[in-house]
């Protein structure tokens, strides 16, 4: 008995600890039995430790389709040498376990219909969902929230590729992936992590493709602009602008057309493009004003009054005016809502460089301070990080010998 080092290595890879695979593993045993597990870290700490060598069979079931490999690959050693394939003392429950974490569709007896997929299903992944979308919006890009979507995702298609499932419920779970994947692409752009948001985008536009759905579509048009413009490539960033307005949910809503017109602006602002900019940014605020309020997806619930005054003033920073971002942040920030946290400390330290960029560098070191002691809240938004280590830039660029602004810039080392 001994360090089981494959299966910490594994964890390793997966960038999972031992708090998160306990709670994924008693995830997928609620998925494959109906009833959620009862696996704790202290469970995992001794599989790691060699204490546990060979876990119950829905453990070992589960802990494989969490981490991706065998039982054997993990480091756990068969009680004998059939052990492995021992089956659990129902051998038609253990077929059923096996389907499940396979996601292959078996039939427990010949003939046996497979499980239908309906909108109990449907709503179950959906509520998840929703608990993602409201993780994300507190927490900012944090790894758990990222990883979370990701496993959401793998489940979906995982009872999709079972089978049973009628047409229109097939297309709402490949809606739900989509979006669910878009979730994971969104934590990734928070972190700055462009390439694994790319790379779930990628995913994301799969399963948009397979529901036909044009609001799934729009929403990873518009995750890709972001990643996009995160690399400065503006060019991309208005194609998929473009393409998120060719959409017929753009051309019936104007919410939906409205942000897609700010995305537009963003690019144009980028580029130094500034009546072009402006024109987009008009558009935006036009197709904003007739909008009504009714049910949207939660993704985009974050697209209100706020948030539009939010995203103009960077096109106004990007402009090179920003005492007008100023105006818009101020604007911003009295009305978001609450929850919003996240865009509140984002918005807080723009509002920040918009003051240092003015030479107000005493008033934007204060607000700087403001969004550090809110960043202590929220893991992850490397955005936000970014966002002050500009203000920084800006402060000793400016050459102030104020004693209290060059402390607050020796300071700031410590957290951007």
């Amino acid at each position: 008995m001994g360090e089981n080092r494959k299966l910490a290595a594994a964890m390793d890879d997966c960038r999972i600890g031992q708090a998160e695979l306990a709670r994924r593993i008693n995830t997928e045993i609620g998925v494959l039995t109906g009833q959620e597990g009862h696996v704790t870290d202290r469970d995992i700490r001794r599989w790691l430790d060699g204490k546990t060598q060979w876990p119950q069979a829905k453990q070992r079931l589960c802990v494989e389709k969490v981490l991706g490999r065998s039982a054997v690959d993990l480091g756990f050693v068969p009680r004998s040498k059939s052990a492995a394939q021992a089956p659990p003392e129902d051998p038609m429950y253990r077929r059923t376990l096996f389907a499940a974490a396979t996601g292959t569709a078996v039939a427990l007896t010949t003939g046996a219909a497979r499980p239908r997929l309906g909108q109990n299903d449907v709503n179950r992944f959906h509520a998840e969902y929703a608990e993602i979308v409201a993780d994300d919006q507190a927490l900012g890009g944090a790894q758990q929230v990222e990883n979370h979507a990701v496993e959401l995702a793998m489940r979906i298609k995982s009872s999709l590729a079972a089978g049973g499932a009628s047409a229109w419920v097939r297309t709402k779970l490949y809606c739900l992936a989509s979006e669910v994947t878009c979730s994971a692409a969104f934590a990734a752009i928070d972190a700055q992590a462009r390439t694994r948001a790319r790379d779930h985008l990628d995913t994301a536009v799969t399963f948009a493709g397979l529901s036909g759905d044009g609001k799934t579509q729009y929403h990873v048009w518009n995750h890709l602009a972001m990643v996009a413009g995160q690399r400065k490539d503006y060019a991309e960033v208005s194609a998929a602008a473009d393409a998120a307005k060719s959409l017929a949910i753009a051309k019936k809503d104007p919410l939906y057309a409205s942000l897609a017109h700010m995305r537009n602006a963003h690019a144009y602002a980028g580029s130094r493009e500034r009546s072009t900019a402006l024109r987009a940014l008009n558009a935006a605020e036009r197709s904003f004003s007739r909008h009504v309020d009714v049910e949207r997806p939660p993704w985009i619930t974050f697209y209100d009054e706020a948030e539009l005054d939010g995203l103009t003033s960077i096109v106004w920073l990007r402009l090179g005016e920003p005492e007008r971002a100023e105006f818009h942040l101020h604007r911003a920030l009295g009305a978001l809502r609450p929850d919003l946290l996240r865009n509140r400390i984002y918005y807080t330290a723009h509002l920040s460089l918009s003051q240092a960029k003015q030479g107000d560098l005493e008033q934007a070191c204060s607000t700087a301070n403001r969004a550090a002691d809110l960043l202590t809240k929220v893991r992850g938004s490397k955005r936000t990080t970014d966002t002050l280590a500009n203000v920084r830039k800006a402060v000793v660029a400016s050459g102030t010998k104020e004693p209290g602004v060059l402390d607050w810039a020796e300071r700031a080392r410590a957290w951007i």
